[in-house]
């Protein structure tokens, strides 16, 4: 029990940093975007990723070099600009609140939180590098239950934002404020894809 609450408390403290997926699990709640779906995604996502660190921490060293980094960190700048550019090209648009849960389709959504996930390489660094390295020196039944609850925390997180934020998207209706979340969306986006920029050419 105690390497589950090791786990669980290893995850979560990873996880509560603020990142691309957590703002976007964020936004869908908000817009009542098939919310159960992403944040499903996101936890199974994070359960596979956290197991496949536990047992192929040391395969994934040896061959997750700087070139399949700099691949990704790439692929994410592409996703992260055109992610901006469709924010900005909405900013200005009526917003039929009425219609949000409807006006995309659960493929679509189930993409873009994909793309969150698996072209963002802190995901990986977190899942796999930081929690499949504190687990190495564990006995085989202790990094399942460190693996346990490191996917539990990520199950309680992910589902916890996206409905708190569904909860809250009440305060969202008014046209102001979600041209304020907006706003904040495109500014912190653009911010990051100029950090993993810099991370790049540095």
């Amino acid at each position: 029990m105690e390497f589950l609450i090791l786990g669980f408390f290893s995850g979560l403290s990873l996880i509560l940093a603020i990142g691309a997926q957590n703002i976007f699990v964020i936004e869908q709640g908000l817009k009542k975007q098939h919310i159960f779906l992403v944040c499903l995604i996101c936890s199974i996502s994070d359960l596979i990723l956290i197991f496949l660190g536990i047992f192929l921490f040391h395969y994934f060293v040896q061959y997750f070099t700087s070139v399949i980094e700099l691949v990704l960190n790439i692929l994410l700048i592409i996703f992260l600009l055109h992610f901006v550019y469709s924010k900005i090209k909405v900013f200005n648009l009526k917003i039929d609140f009425a219609n949000k849960q409807n006006n995309i389709s659960k493929y679509s959504i189930a993409i873009k939180t994909l793309g969150f996930t698996y072209l963002n390489p802190h995901v990986y660094s977190d899942t796999v590098f930081i929690l499949g390295n504190f687990s190495k020196n564990l006995l085989l039944n202790e990094k399942i239950l460190f693996g346990i609850g490191g996917s539990i925390a990520s199950f309680l997180f992910f589902f916890l934002i996206g409905y708190l934020a569904n909860f809250f998207s009440k305060h969202a209706q008014d046209k102001l404020i979600w041209k304020i979340i907006n706003f904040f969306i495109i500014i912190f986006m653009s911010l990051l894809t100029f950090l993993v920029f810099i991370q790049i050419i540095n």
